[in-house]
Order: C-alpha cells, then sequence, then structure tokens
C-alpha cells in the first residue's frame, strides 16, 4: 500500500500540513458511502503566541455538491500555540461518492497583538480505490 499524499499550506508563519486515508473498513460502497480521515498538524513557525478559535471546511463530492462546515475549534478544542508549538489532531468526513477534495480555513487571533486572522487548510483531494482514474 502506498503512503497517503500529504498537502502543506504557510499562511503567516503557521504551516498547516494534511494527510487524508481511507478508511475501507469504515465505508460501504453498496451503499454508496466512502468515509476517510485526515491527520493535520499545525505547527507555529513564526514569533507571535496565536490561538485557533473557529474553522470553516468546504467539502465536496465528485458530483460537484458541496458541504460547509463551520464551527468553533476542532475536535473540542481551540488549541494556543506559542512559538516553536505544535498541535496535531484526526478528524474524518463521509461522502456518498468514492472521491472528492477538502479545503477550509481556520479562523485565527494573534494573543500578542489581538489581531484576527485566516489561516489557509490546503486543498487536499479525497481519493478512494472505488474511484478509478483519481489522479490527484
Amino acid at each position: 500500500m502506498s503512503r497517503p499524499r500529504s498537502y502543506t499550506a504557510v499562511t503567516r508563519e503557521l504551516r498547516v500540513s494534511v494527510q487524508p486515508f481511507f478508511l475501507e473498513e469504515q465505508s460501504d460502497p453498496d451503499r454508496s458511502r466512502y468515509v476517510w480521515a485526515y491527520r493535520v498538524e499545525i505547527a507555529n513557525e513564526g514569533s507571535h503566541t496565536v490561538q485557533l478559535l473557529k474553522r470553516t471546511w468546504l467539502i465536496t463530492d465528485a458530483r460537484g455538491r458541496t458541504q460547509r462546515v463551520h464551527g468553533d475549534g476542532v475536535v473540542g478544542e481551540q488549541p494556543v500555540l506559542r512559538p516553536g508549538d505544535e498541535f496535531r489532531y484526526t478528524s474524518g468526513t463521509p461522502l456518498s461518492t468514492p472521491s472528492g477534495i477538502m479545503r477550509g480555513l481556520y479562523h485565527m487571533v494573534d494573543l500578542d497583538t489581538g489581531e484576527a486572522f485566516d489561516v489557509v487548510i490546503p486543498t487536499f483531494s479525497l481519493d478512494s480505490p472505488h474511484a478509478p482514474g483519481a489522479v490527484h
């Protein structure tokens, strides 16, 4: 089995890396249910302390239908990242198609200055073995 691909974006010295992987054991292609997990690492490579307050995801399936998910924090947390800190978490999403894409934003605040800003979550591909010809 090949190693899952990693996707990375950097905004204001915050590096966000995402590694999606297909969960065959939780999927049921006969019922159009395909499930992925994704591991996220947020690394503060800057000199300011920041906090992740909210997140917005856009999840698009192979038919082009997009679901917007917005809420507080990630996995029940609103992590504070001091310079040099990293925060890692794993989450997941189901789709009714065997492939799709996700992208999003973390809504942050600089705790040193009080400035609110957004951090890009890189667009990443959700490909399953049930999606013939996936090229992402």
